[in-house]
């Protein structure tokens, strides 16, 4: 096997440039750990046109393969919850379901979970293992219980762990429910996105214990990494500590929107121009609040039949729509329907978030307790939402 300390110890230096990279204890960890290890059986990389390329291990020279594996980039592991690299020889049409995450954003969200000797870690979300391993190097392997829903996922991370001479705690199963069996735990850290804190997760926590996890909604973007501190009576408060984005959680993804969308949006219930563009969704901070104003809404993008750009927020569950046309001079019209007014609800927030001068998520506070989630921007009252638990 290739020796890698040199590129080890290269990503290392480029981490602490980077300003993620800060304890030497961690720095220890990304030395000491194979990256490598964990990408067998091997990776897709982006072929072009939504198109996978596969890389094997097995066949891979092992200059070109020690390249890969320590690209700054998170590289994809698994597509459609089944396929490998080794399995196919040719460029593949797939969503990615399992990766192992860009080293930047993995020590970065490390440091930040401030974890100390002796803490007791979960994290949800295994994956390829490579951060289980930074984890159990830096606290020792008894420390870390890491939990994967995927059995297939599970497994190959398990015998990298034990490759790379650690015996942690490996659990196949609903991440969502954390782990029960070993809590309390002293650090929560999710590597997947959830659309809100499970109350498990606190629950499982001892008092000033850290919950880090990627929140916000189901988009691609416009997610917030959340870091809460449990208290004494079983409540976690703190906040956005900025920009985040993961796979979401295997049980919340949405899936791809099938049916006719024309038809969904026939019937609509009122139609008026905007007071402000759909477009300001497509930036991170505006998503991210549109996620809050309308849990569960989704924006899906289609062209007309006359090759006119059309924008839809689209509540399947609440069978809600807001229809989207764009008309001269960059104004817009919107046709809604359904239980809910999804665009009143949006635009109300964006229009609260612009006259508060378009503060930046990481002025979002949180708290939870056993009934609610509760996100404000303090001293605005109109940005302020609170989800119902159950």
């Amino acid at each position: 096997m290739t020796d890698t300390t040199p590129q080890r110890r290269a990503l290392a230096d480029r981490l602490v440039r980077a300003g993620v990279l800060v304890s030497p204890r961690w720095r220890a960890a990304v030395e000491a750990v194979p990256r490598e290890l964990f990408l067998s059986p091997g990776v897709f990389l982006p072929a072009g046109g939504g198109r996978w390329r596969p890389v094997p291990e097995t066949g891979t020279a092992s200059a070109e393969w020690t390249r890969i594996a320590y690209l700054d980039e998170s590289l994809t592991t698994q597509l459609d919850g089944r396929l490998t690299a080794d399995r196919v020889g040719e460029p593949v049409d797939g969503s990615p379901t399992s990766s192992s995450t860009t080293p930047v954003t993995v020590v970065d969200m490390i440091e930040k979970l401030e974890a100390a000797d002796g803490h007791r870690v979960l994290e949800i979300g295994t994956g390829s293992g490579y951060s289980s391993a930074l984890m159990c190097h830096r606290l020792g392997e008894d420390n870390v219980t890491t939990v994967e829903v995927d059995p297939a996922v599970a497994a190959r991370a398990d015998a990298a762990l034990e490759a790379a001479g650690y015996s942690t705690w490996t659990v196949t199963g609903d991440g969502l429910l954390g782990h029960p069996r070993r809590a309390p735990y002293d650090r929560v850290i999710a590597t997947c996105a959830v659309r809100r804190i499970p109350y498990a997760w606190v629950r499982q926590t001892a008092p000033g214990g850290i919950v880090l996890a990627t929140v916000g909604g189901t988009w691609n973007y416009g997610t917030g990494l959340a870091k809460v501190t449990v208290a004494d009576d079983g409540t976690a408060e703190g906040g956005i500590i900025g920009p985040s984005s993961f796979m979401q959680a295997r049980s919340q993804a949405d899936l791809p929107f099938t049916g006719d969308l024309s038809a969904r949006t026939a019937y609509a219930d009122s139609e008026r121009e905007t007071s402000l563009s759909p477009l300001l969704l497509e930036e991170w901070m505006p998503a991210f609040l549109a996620q809050l104003a309308a849990p569960g809404a989704r924006l899906i993008r289609a062209t007309s039949a006359e090759g006119g750009r059309l924008l839809n927020l689209v509540d399947a569950d609440r069978e809600s729509f807001a229809s989207f046309t764009e008309k001269g001079g960059g104004s817009w019209t919107v046709r809604q329907g359904g239980p809910l007014a999804l665009w009143d609800a949006v635009e109300q927030a964006l229009s609260a978030w612009q006259d508060a001068r378009r503060p930046g998520i990481d002025t979002v506070r949180l708290r939870i307790t056993r009934e609610a989630h509760t996100y404000q921007i303090e001293g605005h009252p109109a940005l302020r939402w609170q989800h119902r638990l159950g």
